[in-house]
Parts: C-alpha cells; structure tokens; sequence
C-alpha cells in the first residue's frame, strides 16, 4: 500500500470545503438570530454578563452545527 493510497486529497478537500460551507452556514445562522432578537446579544452576553443567554446561544451553535453534520456525512 503506497502513501498515494493512504492519503487522498479528494477527500481532504471534500472535508475542508465541507467545513468551510458548514462554518458559513453557521455564522449566517447566528446572525439571522441576532437581527430577529430585540437585543443585541453580543453585548447581552459580554458585558451584562447574561449567563442563561449564553448557555441559548451555545445550545443553538450545537445544534445548528449538529444538523449541518448530519447533512455533510449522509
């Protein structure tokens, strides 16, 4: 068995372009939230130190990151 065949780029590739989609679709997400929500809630959470709010964003990262996941591997 040859490196050529251990290593193959196409999946590497699939898997950073897979990431990269799963990131943007991420950080779209989260900013559909922040423009649907009443307050700001970067400054909710990094300067009222609002706790349970960061514990809702959290989750909905998970989450979101979870079902773009599945959708990746199938």
């Amino acid at each position: 068995m040859s490196l050529h065949d251990l290593i193959n780029f196409k999946y590497i590739i699939a898997s950073v372009l897979y990431s990269v989609i799963g990131i943007v679709i991420l950080l779209v997400s989260f900013w559909i939230i922040e423009k649907i929500t009443p307050e700001n809630l970067w400054k909710e959470i990094v300067h009222n130190n609002n706790t349970a709010l960061a514990i809702v964003c959290a989750s909905f990262m998970i989450a979101v990151a979870l079902i773009i996941s599945s959708a990746i591997h199938g």
